[in-house]
């Protein structure tokens, strides 16, 4: 009980400690100004869509999934086409066009529907310094043990059965094939 409080203690406080570090080492002034490649827009983007109310850490374990498809050969070899990937159609009004099919993609986000810009600054601001530092340090990179799914926890989808669970961060349970 003394080790498991303790831990939860500890975890609690690295992910204060990660936010303060890294809010420290992105001034909100500069970071406006930095630019950041297609790669990591396109995690940034994933990260604010799929995991923006989460904790720090969660925030890197979805991240983190996304690199592991992207070494996985049943994925695209780049973290847009990871993100991005679905079957898609012809637009309706645009028939050169092609558009995701709803609800068919591997992050619900990108096909929902809605538009896709963020509009929580704080949120995006976070994002993308976790996209840049995943990418570009390997920040957190493995927290998920290999993980290659995951999904909230207040959903079940029928693949989660075929997958070994890896645990659960903030309000995602994390899967990798065995």
């Amino acid at each position: 009980m003394k080790k498991f409080l303790l831990l939860v203690v500890m975890a609690t406080s690295v992910s204060y400690a990660g936010t303060q570090m890294l809010t420290n080492a992105f001034p909100k002034e500069r970071t406006n100004l930095i630019e950041i490649d297609e790669e990591e827009y396109c995690l940034a983007l994933n990260v604010y869509h799929e995991a923006r109310s989460e904790p720090l850490v969660g925030k890197f374990a979805v991240s983190d999934v996304v690199l592991n498809r992207v070494r996985d050969s049943r994925w695209p070899d780049t973290i847009c086409g990871v993100i991005y990937d679905g079957p898609t159609k012809p637009s309706w009004n645009d028939e050169t066009k092609l558009i995701p099919i709803r609800d068919r993609c591997q992050f619900s986000w990108y096909c929902d529907g809605k538009d896709d810009t963020p509009l929580d600054q704080e949120a995006w601001y976070e994002a993308r310094i976790v996209a840049h530092d995943i990418i570009n340090r390997n920040r957190f990179r493995g927290v998920t043990e290999g993980a290659t799914h995951y999904h909230a926890s207040y959903v079940k989808p029928e693949w989660r059965t075929w997958f070994y669970p890896v645990g659960r961060i903030g309000s995602h349970i994390f899967y990798r094939s065995e």
